[in-house]
């Protein structure tokens, strides 16, 4: 029998195909960006933010992550934060330089671009608490011209721009604050509101004359803890224009243990209070995972441990709990969340948007005066 010669190219073609293909990248091409994470490896603390390693790096480029929000400087404990502060950037100046090929400091959303063309990760310098600038709201001159491009105005406690999430009085924005905000704006800078009580959250919402963003959040409706926010407040800072990053944290749950079903539940909820233009990702983690979960859950209760004696634990945080979505973690972390969410119907133009998107989008609108 004779075979004419289509016949046999598609014969050689199929025989030249892997008996098995790849499942396709669902993130291929995208532009991933997490809104509060972390370049760290639980697995030997102390080693990141005070050194990066081989396997921090390797993760995080196997992540698909282009960029990522660091956290710097003070954010609460007995160090004297401006001091703290400026060191620490000053820190971070240097690991960047340490490593050329591998990270790339964001100051604008060309950088972020070029993080991604230069196959580096991207940091976004950030502070998860403004208690630094003292009494002088000039000092977010000094930290903006440093390369700080995110403000978050207090953590879970209070500070003397106003009332974190877990501060009794539930102040909102102080005069102080309104100054403070007002420079962030002046310097075309983030005013984050992650971690924030209710009030000053819609204070600042109201006063910013630019749009601001809640970093890493949860949803109120869906689970009633102080560190996820209201839909009042969701659709506040949707309405002008800003940015809600959905985390990954115990709060997700009021077991404490939270899934990804619980990520996709409050990410499709947010999607209905702000709108898919508005909603992103900060999952408050890195990209390297804890390789034995039995062995360090000593490590984790004594983190809990020093953060209540701190002050500074909010109600969904136990000593059996951990940081992070146990099957939502690693370098696989966003393409299974991306992965997730096409099975519940969202369209890929949707989770990549999602998934980095409309943090491009916000950042164009505040960074875009910024050389």
């Amino acid at each position: 029998m004779s075979l004419d010669r289509r016949t046999v190219l598609a014969l050689g073609a199929a025989a030249a195909a892997p008996a098995f293909a790849a499942p396709a990248d669902p993130i291929a091409g995208w532009t991933v960006i997490n809104a509060l994470g972390g370049l760290n490896d639980p697995n030997h603390p102390g080693e990141g933010p005070e050194k990066i390693t081989p396997r921090m790096l390797a993760d995080a480029r196997a992540s698909g992550e282009t960029a990522v929000n660091v956290t710097l400087g003070y954010v609460f404990g007995p160090q004297e934060p401006f001091e703290t502060t400026v060191r620490d950037v000053a820190h971070w100046d240097s690991l960047v330089r340490a490593h050329p090929n591998d990270l790339q400091k964001v100051l604008t959303v060309a950088d972020i671009a070029r993080a991604k063309a230069g196959k580096k990760t991207g940091l976004i310098y950030g502070f998860q608490n403004c208690a630094m600038m003292g009494q002088d709201a000039k000092r977010v001159d000094i930290f903006a011209d440093m390369g700080v491009r995110v403000f978050q105005l207090t953590y879970n406690n209070a500070n003397q721009l106003g009332d974190g999430s877990m501060a009794p009085e539930g102040r909102g924005l102080t005069p102080f604050g309104r100054e403070v905000v007002e420079r962030i704006n002046a310097n075309r800078c983030m005013v984050d509101l992650s971690h924030s009580g209710r009030q000053i959250c819609l204070d600042a919402a109201r006063v910013s004359k630019q749009p601001i963003s809640i970093n890493h959040t949860g949803c109120r409706a869906v689970t009633d803890l102080p560190r996820n926010k209201t839909d009042e407040e969701l659709r506040l800072v949707a309405e002008k224009g800003g940015f809600v990053g959905i985390y990954f944290m115990p709060f997700l749950n009021l077991s404490g243990h939270a899934t990804a079903a619980d990520v996709v539940a409050h990410i499709e909820y947010a999607l209905k209070i702000c709108g898919e233009d508005h909603v992103g990702i900060g999952t408050d983690g890195g990209t390297t995972p804890i390789d034995d979960l039995e062995a360090y859950k000593a490590a984790l209760t004594k983190e809990h441990e020093d953060r209540v004696r701190a002050g500074i634990s909010a109600p969904g945080e136990r000593a059996d709990t951990h940081p992070f979505v146990d099957d939502l973690r690693g370098p696989d972390q966003f393409r299974k969340l991306a992965r997730l969410l096409e099975q519940r119907g969202h369209k890929p133009a949707r989770v990549e948007k999602i998934l980095g998107g409309n943090f491009v989008r916000y950042a164009h609108d505040i960074w875009a005066a910024q050389a």
